[in-house]
């Protein structure tokens, strides 16, 4: 019976490991207030940049300012669309789009006040990137802001699923 236990513990592992993980289908509110189910988030199969972050996290805020000097330039070269998620709570969430706004953030931005699509992501802390491939899987994450050169690391990985999606 342990045997057969283990057998099956491995199998499932194995599986899971070869499987990318699908971006979650959770609801969430836009800035305009609709709500929006995110397993409706597409990008014609290209990339995908999911990051959760907060008002009150000054490395999230960090790293989207960084991303924001060169989204463009990431748009033209691999057609990526970044989604920032607050996961502000109703207290704070007000605070979301006069921020945005302020910023002049060209992202997507909704608010997870509930935090349902944090948690099934796994998101534990914040800042928590995700890049998503053409098809909403999980190629690379990370839930650390680095001032050297993190932003670039994203980017890498943006590439690599605008490469692996050119190739199909």
């Amino acid at each position: 019976m342990k045997l057969a236990a283990a057998f099956l513990l491995f199998t499932a592992f194995t599986l899971k490991q070869d499987n990318l993980q699908k971006l979650a289908a959770v609801d969430v509110k836009g800035l305009d207030g609709k709500i929006v189910n995110t397993g409706t988030f597409s990008n014609n199969g290209k990339p995908i940049v999911v990051s959760f972050w907060a008002t009150w996290c000054a490395p999230c805020k960090k790293e989207l300012n960084e991303i924001a000097e060169v989204y463009e330039e990431w748009q033209k070269e691999t057609g990526v669309k970044v989604i920032a998620v607050s996961i502000d709570d109703a207290r704070n969430s007000p605070k979301v789009k006069p921020y945005v706004e302020q910023q002049e953030w060209t992202y997507e931005v909704y608010l997870d006040e509930n935090q349902d699509f944090k948690r099934a992501m796994n998101v534990n802390n914040v800042p928590h990137t995700f890049v998503l491939n053409g098809n909403n899987e999980v190629t690379w994450q990370t839930n650390v802001y680095n001032p050297n050169g993190g932003v670039e690391d994203i980017y890498k990985h943006v590439k690599e699923a605008a490469a692996a999606a050119e190739k199909k």
